[in-house]
């Protein structure tokens, strides 16, 4: 998805905002569902600006709802006593089935909600893109290394052998 900025003021419009790459090197991704934010004025023109990170946040089901912890929004200095907390819980926007899924599985299963990308859609509105989970062992993940350093030389091997 391509970046595309407000000309006048330099703020994001469409696109990403924050990517958690580490998530598919710690986890098996399973599924993955697009969610909604609910934000207030400032987080949202602090997103605009394209400075968030997921990279310590999870979701985690309770009372019914998914919340997301642990995400960083900073705050916007023009905001001044108007400000968020930088690190709030924020709710996600699901249907009730996709909630009742993903509570089940994480109950049920021991699996994970991730979320592995912040971005703006073509509507302009803030979407999270969350995966449900499972944990890697050590063994899985040095296996993921190998199988990635391979691919890696592979194509070095078939570039210079063309």
């Amino acid at each position: 998805m391509a970046k595309k900025k407000d000309i006048k003021k330099g703020l994001l419009t469409t696109g990403q905002v924050a990517e958690n790459r580490r998530a598919r090197y710690d986890y098996e991704i399973l599924d993955t569902l697009e969610a909604g934010l609910v934000l207030t004025g400032t987080e949202v023109k602090s997103l605009r600006h394209g400075k968030a990170q997921i990279t310590d946040s999870y979701a985690s089901p309770e009372g019914g709802e998914i919340w997301l912890i642990n995400a960083y929004v900073p705050v916007l200095m023009e905001a001044n006593r108007f400000n968020h907390k930088e690190r709030r819980r924020r709710k996600l926007l699901l249907k009730r089935r996709e909630v009742d899924r993903l509570t089940s599985a994480v109950e049920r299963s021991g699996n994970t909600i991730v979320p592995l990308k912040l971005y703006f859609n073509e509507k302009g509105r803030a979407k999270l893109l969350i995966a449900l989970a499972k944990g890697k062992k050590t063994y899985d993940k040095r296996e993921t290394q190998k199988n990635r350093d391979w691919q890696r030389q592979k194509s070095r091997l078939m570039k210079t052998a063309l």
